[in-house]
């Protein structure tokens, strides 16, 4: 019903229970209200994306690979499913009161970006200590990129999601490029360019 209309507005319990034959106060059983169902309805999809991000980063050696795959698995799933994906984010969580959808997010996307940063950082391109902010960097930009092109499907996004995987790359090899140091100069910064070059050739 939600995929069918685009949006949230025409669900509601009532129609709900229609669409599956029961009544509203058997709805109410198992769920609060409509936010209730929506975050359940939410996170049970979500469930899909560990299976797609484990798919794209199996059998893949290099974090760095692994890390690009990961985050494009994250932007084709949420384009494949705009509807869930903008109710799924268009409602804030307050800290400390997490949604369900927040759950199935912290136990696949995040820890399977937590685990591949990690392993750049074991591989020397990060500090140990940066994780955490390395894997929110890397989440929000491959949700930015899936925010815009599901918001400006008409810009020049390329085919097969050919801009999308320019940006993911920019910013893994702008990161990795700026170090784990403060005021990292410029010509470090060429170096550490410079060798990734070499290491991807």
């Amino acid at each position: 019903m939600l995929v069918e209309n685009g949006d949230d507005t025409a669900m509601s319990i009532r129609a709900v229970a229609n669409r599956v034959g029961v009544t509203p106060p058997s709805i109410y059983l198992h769920f609060a209200d409509k936010e209730a169902l929506l975050d359940a309805v939410c996170a049970r999809y979500f469930e899909r994306l560990d299976d797609e991000m484990a798919a794209a980063s199996a059998g893949v050696d290099d974090p760095f690979e692994r890390a690009l795959n990961q985050g494009m698995a994250y932007v084709r799933f949420a384009v494949a499913n705009p509807v869930l994906y903008r109710v799924a984010f268009g409602k804030p969580t307050s800290e400390g009161h997490p949604s369900k959808v927040d759950e199935v997010l912290a136990a696949s996307a995040y820890t399977r970006f937590v685990g591949t940063v990690t392993a750049l950082a074991d591989d020397g391109m990060f500090d140990r200590a940066e994780v955490a902010d390395i894997v929110l960097e890397f989440w929000a930009t491959a949700h930015g990129i899936a925010s815009l092109m599901l918001a400006k499907p008409g810009l020049p996004w390329g085919g097969d999601f050919a801009r999308a995987e320019s940006m993911l790359t920019a910013m893994c090899l702008g990161r990795a490029a700026l170090g784990t140091g403060a005021g990292v100069g410029r010509t470090a910064v060429g170096d550490r360019l410079r060798s990734l070059r070499e290491r991807a050739n």
